[in-house]
């Protein structure tokens, strides 16, 4: 056991504090480095516990320091604030992460290895390009609609409206001029994110996890490269409720005594992936109707009837998640009753 047993690490982009902890849990020195002297501080450490909050450029530190011998343990920005005691600085953030490293139920992050944030970025880049594509569209439609040009509803339409005005409109050369260089510039995105959904398509095809994830009605590649990337083999979660509720698909609770009142989901945890579930659910709906002889597809077709489609399609989302967390800790297929 070495004599510095905890470092307690405030990340930055060139600027690091670091909190040295006893085994007493005492802190014994506090240090400010640049990038430079904290690289050569680190590598001269005897084996010492890590812990860092799950930030900005953390799973890069954190394969780092692994590398090294040292053990790592990444913390939640948000289970880190409630221990910030005095002052916002980088001092007392460093302690703060080393007070709530201590907590007996905290949640660590598991460390991402590269692949895994290879395809995180993937899916970042497509979706600003889809974004862009998607502004680019509604621009176009509405400073037309000035011109007497409308379009159908769609993609699609507004894009074979505008060549269609390109050809055999009589708008003046600067403004026709604008609109072929937004259709280059469509096509460009348009070409770029079909790239990105080919080697998302190629990596799903790679990986056991997400083939036993495509097999779930409503899964396809792009949403399993998502999962797979985000948690893994979701480990992390000590049951299917624990997963479902990180991904913010519960209801929202307020209980006082011997009163309970259940609101809208909580929307915790991770934005993107949320959206994803609540994107598959409504093809598992469809998929539903279609396969209306099986347990899962009955339950389904039930809670729309008792509920609605657009709560339906949330309590078919949550539904996903549970199923999802069984499929990747039990490494099986879906199975569907």
């Amino acid at each position: 056991m070495t004599e510095f047993n905890t470092i307690a690490i405030d990340l930055a982009k060139s600027v690091f504090q670091l909190c040295v902890i006893s085994n007493q849990g005492k802190s014994i020195k506090s240090l400010r480095l640049n990038r430079t002297r904290f690289q050569d501080f680190m590598a001269n450490r005897e084996r010492s516990r890590i812990v860092m909050e799950a930030c900005y450029s953390s799973h890069y530190w954190g394969r780092y320091f692994e590398k090294a011998g040292h053990e790592v343990l990444l913390i939640p920005a948000q289970h880190v604030t409630p221990f910030v005691r005095g002052n916002k600085n980088d001092k007392n953030d460093a302690l703060a992460i080393y007070e709530a490293s201590l907590r007996p139920n905290i949640r660590f992050v598991p460390i991402k290895a590269e692949y895994q944030q290879d395809i995180q970025c993937l899916h970042r880049m497509r979706e600003r390009l889809v974004a862009n594509r998607t502004s680019l569209c509604n621009q176009l439609r509405g400073l037309l609609a000035d011109y007497g040009h409308i379009f159908p509803v769609g993609i699609n339409a507004i894009i074979k409206g505008v060549r269609e005005i390109i050809r055999d409109s009589s708008l003046s050369g600067s403004l026709l001029s604008e609109l072929e260089s937004s259709i280059v510039e469509y096509d460009y995105q348009t070409k770029r994110i079909d790239k990105i959904n080919k080697v998302l398509k190629s990596h799903s095809d790679k990986n056991p996890h997400s083939q036993r994830l495509m097999q779930i009605p409503g899964i396809g590649a792009h949403i399993a490269t998502a999962i797979t990337s985000t948690v893994g083999k979701a480990e992390v979660f000590k049951n299917a409720r624990d997963f479902a509720a990180w991904t913010g698909l519960t209801p929202r609770q307020s209980a006082s005594g011997n009163k309970s009142v259940m609101g809208g989901i909580t929307k915790r945890g991770d934005q993107y992936l949320r959206k994803l579930l609540v994107q598959a659910a409504r093809h598992t709906v469809r998929w539903a109707v279609k396969e209306s002889d099986s347990k899962l597809a009955k339950w389904i077709n039930e809670i729309i009837v008792r509920r609605g489609l657009q709560k339906g399609v949330v309590a078919v989302a949550h539904k996903l998640a549970r199923i999802i967390w069984c499929v990747l800790t039990r490494e099986e297929g879906f199975k569907p009753a």
